[in-house]
């Protein structure tokens, strides 16, 4: 089989740190042909740094749906876009990688999967997290049953100061929402995802704005001072869901929180022969992944050799997205599954939107 067609649709941040370095790297098994951003500029020096002789650029993602050519889009815009675009792009009979999360609130994001299972095409979500080793590690010792009956986890994605100041990630209209979607979907998902426990039953939330307009909280941003002016979104967001099963999770999600220990894509799980964590952030240089059981009578813990970084803010695809994306394109070549299924998806962004719903209506949201 020769290289796929790949269309990219929005040329922003996340294209240019994770997309194109990753599909570059996967050079064997694609090519982007096509381009498309609102702002052509944009489009026009994407297609020129990483298009295939010829590309084409579009400012209309329905021209470039348009195009026979093109066999998979991978979405990239802002979160409140993302439904239209993937339900439309299967209608074209595309296959589809959209960038997390599937939408911003769970009936839009219904609807992509609507479409999907009447395409007949391939679908899945940028949850790229789930290919770093120390995750790839618990996952199969969950799976192996070494944790036993897993009852209880904490899904962690808490900056101390890490307000994204670029794009459009303080903008609720476009994003949908802030810290919850942007990187507490990341962490729910691993979570989730380790538990292998989809079957919700209730979510209770809690939202805040409290320091995205403060210009005193601005101070000691990792990514410089923001305007307080245009901070739309909240600046923190908790938690608490149970499955049918009776196990728990508690779900913390901050771009801004005055608390000591950052931690982001991280999990801690908790079973009945052993427990988990993964350490990942601002806090830690290098991500780790600590068992702890009882062995001779003794409190153990093991851990796993270091590794890398979470996030794409260096550029270069990461290692983790690269893996993400060949396997994606495989999948698509081979007509197998890929890692990260629609389905499993659809269920992270459900949690998201009952914690939103559950805040604003004061009560919980059962399932």
């Amino acid at each position: 089989m020769g290289k796929l067609k790949i269309g990219i649709i929005g040329c922003g941040g996340i294209a240019n740190q994770k997309h194109f370095p990753a599909l570059q790297n996967n050079s064997d098994l694609n090519e982007i042909v096509a381009f498309c951003d609102i702002i052509q500029d944009r489009a026009i020096k994407a297609a020129e740094e990483f298009g295939a002789d010829g590309a084409k650029v579009y400012t209309d993602y329905k021209e470039l749906l348009a195009d026979s050519e093109i066999e998979v889009v991978h979405i990239c815009t802002p979160n409140v876009s993302h439904s239209q675009i993937a339900v439309d792009a299967f209608a074209a009979g595309k296959n589809v990688y959209c960038e997390k999360p599937m939408s911003h609130n769970s009936e839009e994001a219904e609807k992509m999967v609507e479409a999907w299972k009447k395409s007949g095409k391939q679908f899945t979500v940028g949850y790229q997290n789930r290919f770093r080793p120390e995750v790839q590690n618990l996952h199969a010792a969950c799976a192996a049953g070494d944790l036993g009956e897993i009852y209880y986890g904490k899904a962690h994605a808490v900056r101390r100061r890490g307000v994204p100041t670029w794009g459009v990630f303080m903008d609720k209209e476009a994003q949908g929402g802030g810290p919850l979607i942007d990187i507490g979907t990341h962490a729910l998902d691993i979570t989730l995802w380790c538990m292998n426990n989809y079957d919700i039953d209730s979510v209770t939330g809690s939202v805040f704005y409290k320091l995205g307009s403060l210009p005193q909280a601005t101070e000691g941003n990792l990514f410089g001072p923001w305007d307080p002016e245009t901070y739309e979104v909240e600046d923190s967001a908790m938690g608490f869901i149970k499955m049918k099963d009776g196990a728990t999770i508690n779900l913390e999600a901050s771009w801004a929180l005055n608390i000591l220990d950052s931690k982001e894509a991280s999990t801690t799980l908790c079973g009945t022969e052993a427990g988990a964590e993964i350490h990942s952030g601002m806090s830690y240089d290098k991500n780790e992944l600590i068992y702890n059981r009882a062995r001779n009578n003794q409190l153990m813990e093991e851990k796993l050799s270091p590794v890398g970084g979470v996030a794409y803010f260096g550029g270069g695809g990461g290692e983790e997205g690269t893996i993400d994306c060949k396997q994606w394109l495989e999948a698509v070549q081979n007509g197998t599954e890929p890692l990260v299924k629609p389905e499993e998806a659809l269920a992270v962004t459900k949690i998201l939107d009952a914690i939103y719903k559950s805040a604003a209506a004061n009560k919980t949201i059962e399932f």
